[in-house]
């Protein structure tokens, strides 16, 4: 269900979501200006807590009128009701670690391709970084950005993790918290434009980005972030 056909859907979510949203958050918006209101666009953000699309979602859909199409892990879509209403409402299934995975990519395609904004979470996963900044990411949405021909936009977030933090089952709802989203203006990729698609390449551009998604998280949080990237392999299985 694309190009349009799932705004229906994405309203019906938008109506689950705002009574919490209004009683848990004090939303703080920036740069949103960033995000063409038409057209294919591929926002990369950082992830650091599940609670993460819902808030991300608000802004782009309050802030710029468009309906987001995340890329979300595809065990989400087997639950029951949820898994109906992300499919239907245009949220694109994440095949992680499974011969599917390129399907991913090529739904994401498809959407760039009928002029959605798209939302990848580079990262893969919320990050295992203690501090919360962004971890070291994976390269499928390089792929994105040398396949697909529209504007790239960093963004990052920040205060949903004390809603409720990665791996705890208990949110936090009250009081209020403050919810940052800030853009950033689209990022000029046009000389990776042609290149192939080699590890080396795949590896610059999705640093790139993340650098600047890090920059934009050091601006909300007014602190300097760390030199490099947390490697998540080096989190324990614990």
């Amino acid at each position: 269900m694309r190009s349009g056909e799932h705004l229906p859907w994405f309203r019906v979510c938008a109506v689950i979501a705002k009574p919490f949203l209004w009683m848990s958050t004090k939303p703080t918006w920036r740069g949103l200006e960033n995000i063409p209101r038409e057209g294919g666009v591929l926002i990369v953000a950082n992830h650091v807590t599940i609670v993460d699309p819902i808030t991300l979602a608000q802004a782009i859909y309050d802030g710029v009128r468009r309906t987001p199409s995340f890329l979300a892990k595809s065990e989400l879509f087997k639950v029951p009701l949820v898994g109906a209403l992300l499919r239907n409402a245009g949220q694109i299934p994440v095949y992680r670690h499974t011969r599917d995975a390129a399907a991913s990519l090529r739904d994401a395609q498809a959407a760039l391709g009928a002029g959605e904004c798209v939302v990848i979470y580079p990262e893969g996963t919320c990050t295992r970084d203690p501090n919360g900044w962004p971890m070291l990411a994976k390269t499928g949405v390089a792929r994105l950005v040398l396949d697909c021909d529209v504007p790239v936009v960093p963004v990052a977030h920040w205060g949903t993790q004390a809603i409720l933090r990665y791996g705890s089952k208990r949110p936090h709802p009250f009081p209020r918290k403050r919810v940052d989203a800030l853009a950033g203006a689209p990022l000029d990729l046009s000389r990776f434009k042609g290149r192939e698609p080699t590890p080396d390449v795949l590896r610059e551009i999705t640093d790139l980005l993340m650098t600047r998604v890090t920059e934009l998280l050091a601006d909300i949080r007014g602190e300097k972030p760390p030199a490099t990237f947390f490697e998540a392999k080096s989190v324990s299985a614990a």
